[in-house]
């Protein structure tokens, strides 16, 4: 078996309750992003279909998507080969999402009602005793959930939907990062300064954390990316 083979089965997981292509793409997407596979590698579907013993239907759809998302690429004459995720798109990522996440927490401040930061308040409290009991996987649903509810206050549901295709591509590393016990801590601590800052209405302190945040969270992710030596 190959090692691209072999990168791509350990996060392939055939027990979920999806369709196979969207399993198969899953998979790829996720072992191209976190370096896994390296940048320049060619993609056999044949021998990937071969070995697993499935259709090659599944593998031109996750190729497909992929391609779309510019994660790999056609090459004439030679075929699908990775492109992945460099050092320089991870910045890039973060500098968008530091001025849309400003822009929505601010309109969201703006109209979030008495019983919405009511609601607010109960999810960080929530996110607080999850870190308690160490349930990880409960704190990062939390964390999301926490983006998610701002980005639906805001009401601006295209800028909602950039954010998600932009955090698609990191939150592989996103997931490593916050498993840091250290890292859940400071994170808890931004996100329970920028519920403050919307509270008061304070712009600047909405700014300032929802960047200090951001660059936290890409700190921790450079240092992966470099620690699996991905440029």
């Amino acid at each position: 078996m190959s090692s691209i083979i072999t990168a791509v089965t350990k996060n392939l997981d055939l027990t979920e309750n999806k369709p196979l292509k969207s399993l198969i793409y899953e998979a790829f997407k996720k072992t191209i992003i976190l370096g896994d596979i390296t940048a320049g590698s060619r993609i056999n579907e044949k021998e990937f279909s071969d070995t697993l013993n499935i259709s090659r239907t599944p593998i031109r759809y996750a190729m497909q998507q992929l391609t779309a998302e510019k994660l790999v690429e056609h090459v004439p004459k030679i075929g699908i080969v990775v492109k992945g995720i460099s050092i320089k798109d991870a910045y890039e990522i973060y500098d968008i999402r530091k001025s849309l996440d400003t822009l929505a927490t601010i309109k969201a401040m703006d109209l979030m009602t008495e019983s919405d930061f009511e609601a607010l308040h109960a999810l960080l409290e929530r996110g607080e005793q999850f870190n308690r009991e160490d349930k990880v996987d409960e704190l990062l649903e939390n964390f999301s959930d926490f983006n998610a509810f701002i980005y639906e206050k805001s009401q601006m549901l295209r800028l909602k939907n950039i954010v998600l295709d932009l955090q698609a591509y990191l939150v592989y590393f996103r997931d490593i990062a916050i498993r840091s016990s250290k890292r859940r801590e400071t994170a808890l601590n931004e996100h329970w300064l920028i519920y403050r800052g919307m509270q008061t209405k304070d712009i600047q302190q909405i700014t300032m954390i929802t960047h200090e945040h951001l660059d936290h969270s890409l700190k921790f992710i450079l240092n992966e990316m470099e620690r699996r030596k991905i440029d």
